[in-house]
């Protein structure tokens, strides 16, 4: 379903990460323990266009993992999952192994 929303310009369509609130034998996390705003990258615009009409290329790519900013960006429900619009230049960073 997300395959069918292109975001335009330079946004970027991220599926939030949920943290486990539970361990594989059953013991609960604290919620604080497991906070990390950060995402998956589902779609991305093609860039903003400088003064000149030259493309921007975004930054990130479909598949990578970022950090997303506490507030911000925009809801948007496709079927039963809940995604969220956010600008290039609003990511905070890439996350790697």
């Amino acid at each position: 379903m997300a395959k069918r929303l292109i975001p335009t310009l330079n946004r970027v369509l991220i599926e939030k990460i949920i943290p486990p609130s539970k361990t594989n034998t059953g013991i609960l996390l604290p919620e604080k323990t497991t906070k990390l705003n950060s995402g998956k990258v589902v779609a991305v615009g093609p860039g903003a266009r400088d003064k000149d009409g030259k493309t921007i290329p975004v930054s990130v790519k479909e598949g990578e993992t970022v950090l997303l900013p506490e507030y911000g960006g925009t809801e948007v429900k496709l079927g039963e999952k809940e995604y969220h619009l956010y600008r290039d230049e609003d990511i905070l960073g890439t996350l790697h192994d």
